[in-house]
């Protein structure tokens, strides 16, 4: 026996989760659906290992002589460094870099998976987590950044979330660095604590952000958040760079045509009510306060493509928004940038209704690749928060188990070699018909623990045979959800005897057509809501 003091205590380490069978099984459904989608785009699977060469990641790690912070890292027999992927997308550079001259250009894949950051742990925010994102590595056409945003949208709504409960919002880096350049910008690091502080649009608002972009901010613990230090000039000009998100024309009206995709959800208090935006007119007022700028200029003609093509293809501002305010990892990308955003109000763990916000983002990364090759190589991608994702979804009742039965249990009576190869026959007859079957493992001895057991398991038949039916080559079906409903109705021990509620005998060659028969029947009921 162990001494006590050998015993290793059972913790789970800060940051992690366990996952249970109903999360795996909601995870899978929606997998699964965001994996039709893009197959029907064309996008093929690849898979990428876990660790990768630290060097491979890139400079987006901080430069340390041992390359562990924000990433787990480790050294293998060569005194190498590897590193656990923080992200899908590295990987990928690296795999096309390496297979360069046997991948098909454009190189069009999905891939799902988890992702590991070495970062203090909190509230919805964990050391693994899964992604799964979709690229196209070879296309330098904004055509492929546009097809990412409408297959986003489409992932939406196959997982039903209805039109106008979700936005796909779009910017363009090189508007961003064309507004900095404009309002006489150019050291890097104040150049992204501006862009920053332009991300806390929706969590700080206008006058946060007009904080952010001065001296700082004290927040209502009094923390302090130094600013980006501009002058008000340059304050109002960022300002009216973001205003132009959402410009259009109309009174807000409570409730839009819904073949009209143009309606959004307007924010404000009282009753819900929609504007409508016109995506060209926000590139038009930002061409007449940026046009100067010939960089400006580029990103705002690839957002005005990226307009055209959605609005062609059926996809108007409710959709997909052309958003000035949409920031993201500004090491990484290059051109457009864009985010899903659910618009809707949905309770959260608590019960409080908020806003959920971003559940996915990517852009263009045509500087990712050429890192191993030297060469550009352009990119585009999209990522999705599967976690996150999948909280919304739970909390807005669309995703379950889905049609996952408990199995059946076939229990045991007697302990004799013949009944035991009997009871485990049956079990395999069940199982080769496609039904979930297990025979219980148990103690055997005490049938009603049998019992409790299928109870807990949400068994919905139990399979019974004793001496007396192996005799006679029969065996008993027990009908326990309906069982459960009837000894509701039964007040005494004598009347549950005689009348065995929900439980039929039959010959053992007909046990898998009885069982398919009842299990029909219990579904029926479970469609009927009976």
């Amino acid at each position: 026996m162990a001494n006590k003091a050998d015993k290793v205590k059972a913790r789970l380490p800060r940051g992690l989760v366990d996952r249970h069978a109903a999360d795996i099984r909601a995870t899978d459904k929606m997998l699964a659906a965001i994996r039709e989608v893009y197959e029907r785009y064309g996008f093929d699977p690849v898979e990428t290992p876990m660790l990768e060469y630290t060097d491979a990641l890139g400079k987006f790690l901080p430069d340390q002589d041992r390359p562990n912070e924000g990433v787990f890292s480790l050294q293998d027999d060569d005194e190498q460094w590897l590193s656990l992927r923080y992200d899908l997308t590295a990987p990928l550079a690296r795999h096309v870099a390496e297979n360069f001259n046997e991948i098909q250009l454009p190189y069009r894949t999905y891939r799902a998976g988890y992702v590991f950051r070495n970062e203090k742990p909190g509230p919805g925010r964990f050391r693994q987590f899964m992604q799964f994102d979709a690229d196209t590595v070879g296309a330098p056409s904004v055509a492929a950044d546009a097809e990412m945003c409408m297959m986003m949208a489409d992932v939406m709504e196959a997982l039903g979330i209805k039109r106008g409960d979700y936005v796909v919002r779009v910017n363009n880096r090189k508007v961003l660095d064309g507004v900095m350049a404009a309002i006489g910008v150019t050291d890097e690091v104040q150049k992204l604590t501006i862009l920053r502080a332009v991300d806390k649009l929706d969590k700080f608002g206008t006058d946060g952000v007009r904080e952010l972009l001065g001296a700082g901010r004290k927040d209502e613990s009094g923390d302090f958040t130094k600013g980006a230090g501009l002058r008000e000039e340059q304050i109002d000009q960022v300002l009216s760079y973001v205003a132009a998100s959402g410009a259009g024309a109309g009174p807000l009206i409570s409730d839009p045509d819904p073949a009209d995709d143009n309606y959004l959800r307007a924010v404000e208090d009282g009753p819900v009510r929609y504007g409508k935006v016109d995506n060209i007119e926000t590139i038009r007022r930002l061409k007449e306060k940026f046009g100067h700028s010939p960089l400006a200029m580029e990103g705002l003609d690839e957002l005005e493509t990226i307009a055209v093509m959605a609005a062609s293809a059926g996809y108007g501002a409710r959709r997909i928004l052309i958003s000035p305010s949409v920031v993201r990892g500004l090491e990484y990308y290059t051109g457009p940038v864009f985010e899903v955003e659910l618009t809707a109000e949905i309770p959260n763990e608590k019960g409080e209704i908020v806003r959920f916000g971003s559940v996915g983002g990517g852009g263009r990364y045509d500087g990712l690749v050429s890192r191993f090759r030297g060469q550009p190589v352009p990119a585009t991608g999209f990522s999705i928060g599967v976690s996150r994702l999948m909280t919304a979804l739970k909390n807005l009742g669309k995703l379950g188990e889905g049609d996952v039965l408990a199995p059946v249990l076939v229990t045991v009576m007697d302990g004799d070699m013949e009944a035991m190869g009997k009871y485990q026959d049956f079990t395999q007859r069940l199982r080769a018909a496609g039904i979930r079957a297990e025979m219980y493992q148990g103690n055997w001895k005490k049938f009603g623990n049998q019992l409790k057991y299928a109870d807990r398991r949400g068994a919905p038949l139990a399979i019974i045979q004793g001496a007396d039916e192996r005799a006679n080559g029969e065996v008993q079906i027990k009908d326990l959800i309906e069982g459960k409903r009837l000894s509701e109705e039964i007040e005494s021990n004598e009347e549950w005897r005689a009348s065995r509620p929900a439980q039929v005998t039959v010959k053992e060659a007909d046990l898998v057509a009885e069982v398919k028969k009842m299990l029909d029947q219990q579904k029926q009921d479970r469609e009927r809501g009976a």
